[in-house]
């Protein structure tokens, strides 16, 4: 069995982490504890308060560490490595490759081998636009109120990590709008369980990708 310690941005990452990821990849023999970025207890950081956190971390023996944070929710101030750089890259794919790659070589040399970060392009909610019937049965008729713009959603991203990162177009916002009374926490929760993290990973393939890794660990001496 190997240990892995997401670090999460916040509740909503946390409870997927704990009841929707957890019975997935224990089934690999991963167990994952998920903490909340300790600083903050919610919510991005300065680079240099996560980076020393991660590597406390990694001082346990025996343990891998990634990260579940939004994308969205990082900004230039709050001076992750080579973030400028990274924004210029266009291709929406290839840039969180860039900047997830430079998370990983500020680390201390001697934890890179156990610390792969993970950035969710854009925020974690846009996983939540993966089945449409989810939310006809997991929202009540009288609160799902944004149907009109919940169907142009779907038709106009068959991937929901491309679904756009403005304030007026990010997943959340979105939701907001599509469900009356949105709760962050509770529908994170629920929607994403009632997906299922099989789904999720095939219509979003960087969180695949992000899951395979998790899984390669089993495998790791």
């Amino acid at each position: 069995m190997k240990r892995v310690i997401i670090i999460c941005e916040g509740e909503t990452e946390r409870e997927f982490c704990q009841n929707v990821l957890a019975p997935h990849l224990i089934h690999f023999d991963i167990f994952i504890q998920a903490p909340l970025i300790k600083r903050s207890m919610g919510g991005i950081v300065n680079w240099l308060v996560l980076r020393k956190e991660i590597e406390n971390y990694l001082l346990e023996p025996k343990v891998f560490v990634t990260t579940l944070l939004d994308y969205y929710g990082v900004y230039q101030k709050n001076n992750f490595p080579r973030w400028a750089q990274g924004e210029d890259i266009q291709d929406k794919y290839s840039r969180m490759d860039f900047l997830e790659s430079a998370m990983q070589q500020d680390v201390s040399e001697k934890f890179r081998h156990s610390f792969f970060p993970y950035l969710q392009s854009h925020e974690f909610e846009g996983l939540l636009f993966n089945d449409i019937q989810v939310f006809y049965d997991q929202v009540p008729k009288n609160e799902l109120v944004g149907i009109d713009e919940l169907k142009k959603t779907f038709e106009e991203y068959d991937n929901p990590e491309m679904i756009n990162s403005t304030k007026e177009t990010s997943p959340s916002h979105r939701l907001k709008r599509i469900i009356k009374g949105y709760n962050k926490p509770l529908y994170g929760h629920y929607f994403a369980e009632a997906i299922g993290v099989q789904k999720i990973r095939a219509k979003s393939p960087r969180f695949n990708q992000w899951i395979e890794q998790l899984i390669s660990i089993s495998s790791e001496n």
